[in-house]
């Protein structure tokens, strides 16, 4: 009976695994190509980014209050100095880093564009041996070298080459390193109580949106209040279906942010950087089947390349978990998870651990 309540047990958690896996690649995949569908007929990146935003503060404040009725522990509200000194950075840097992304849309290929987001572990990487977060080994070396050599071979002689597009797509990533970085070590200040992402989305949207505004005043808001499709609309219809499609993708962004975390509290920061591994290989093969992205064989082996350099560095995570001399968060009244309500999880020692990895992990996806 044990034995048989054993293999029960692991059939489950690996079901479970699985679900949670595909939950997360379908968020991830879908809002890769529905942002490049979108794209293709609304041409304002950075306003779609905006509306983003709010839908994500929306649902995070959503995701708290049902927490709060379920649960007599406070929930988490920074102060304003400790908001904008030491929030307001990561906030700009993460608006920088979405906002240029989905910018690069109007110019690049999916395929392109996923090879090159691949390449923040890089900077990631790069960021983190300046803020001594990880000690310098010559297997990080090696990894910078396998991701930069990828990056080089996928861009060389691609016929859909976007120079606009690839310096849009490379800043993003230069800036997620930067991104990543300050979210770690904004996780790491335990006394914030921010350990939560649900509560870290929630303190970061107002910020990221600010943060935005005056690039997209800049270069979208007049273009925007002359367009048929918002401001000087004729057709309702049309508007409440640009509206729709807006929203639909903020819903997308939102849930991409919760799968990550119910895949990293019910199983690892491991099991979410493999599965983006393979997450990365699935959107070059649906872009070139779906899409029509050309790939040349060259192409082919500098993504074989980089994918080498990330699965190293995912190895290396899982020998040196706590990312070498990068100082371990300490346990805080606001440091264990608050969703466990939600995720019905008796781990908690376990995912107050992943927590402290799961900004990290991300910079890959």
């Amino acid at each position: 009976m044990g034995r048989w309540a054993l293999d029960l047990a692991f059939v489950w958690k690996a079901v479970l695994t699985l679900g949670l896996v595909l939950l997360y690649y379908c968020f991830s995949i879908g809002i890769t190509f529905y942002n490049k569908w979108l794209t293709k007929s609304f041409h304002f990146p950075l306003f779609m980014t905006m509306l983003h935003l709010a839908v994500i503060f929306l649902f995070s404040a959503l995701s708290r209050a049902l927490v709060q009725c379920c649960s007599p522990r406070a929930r988490v509200v920074l102060t304003w100095a400790d908001y904008l000194r030491r929030v307001a950075p990561t906030a700009l840097a993460t608006a920088l880093d979405v906002g240029l992304s989905n910018w690069s849309f109007l110019y690049i290929t999916v395929s392109l564009y996923t090879m090159t987001k691949s390449s923040a572990v890089l900077f990631i990487l790069i960021f983190a041996l300046i803020f001594k977060l990880e000690e310098l080994r010559a297997a990080l070396v090696l990894v910078v070298l396998l991701i930069a050599g990828g990056l080089f071979m996928f861009t060389y002689k691609s016929t859909q080459f976007s120079a606009e597009g690839f310096a849009l797509v490379l800043g993003a990533s230069f800036i997620g390193g930067i991104r990543w970085t300050l979210t770690q070590m904004l996780l790491q200040k335990a006394e914030l109580g921010l350990q939560n992402p649900i509560d870290t989305m929630f303190h970061l949207q107002p910020l990221m949106f600010l943060g935005l505004f005056p690039l997209f005043a800049v270069f979208e808001g007049l273009h925007l209040s002359t367009s048929e499709k918002l401001f000087r609309f004729q057709d309702p219809g049309l508007l409440l279906r640009v509206l729709g499609s807006l929203f639909l993708g903020g819903v997308l962004a939102f849930g991409l942010g919760f799968s990550e975390f119910l895949l990293v509290a019910r199983t690892s920061s491991l099991t979410l950087s493999i599965a983006g591994i393979f997450k990365e290989v699935c959107t070059l093969l649906l872009a070139a089947h779906l899409l029509g992205d050309q790939i040349s064989l060259l192409n082919w082996l500098g993504f074989a390349l980089c994918l080498s350099g990330i699965s190293l560095h995912v190895a290396l995570k899982a020998l040196h978990p706590k990312g070498g001399s990068a100082p371990k968060p300490l346990k805080g009244a606001g440091s264990s998870p608050d969703l466990e309500l939600l995720l019905r999880s008796g781990q908690q020692d376990e995912e107050d651990n992943e927590e402290e990895e799961y900004f990290v992990a991300q910079g890959q996806q």
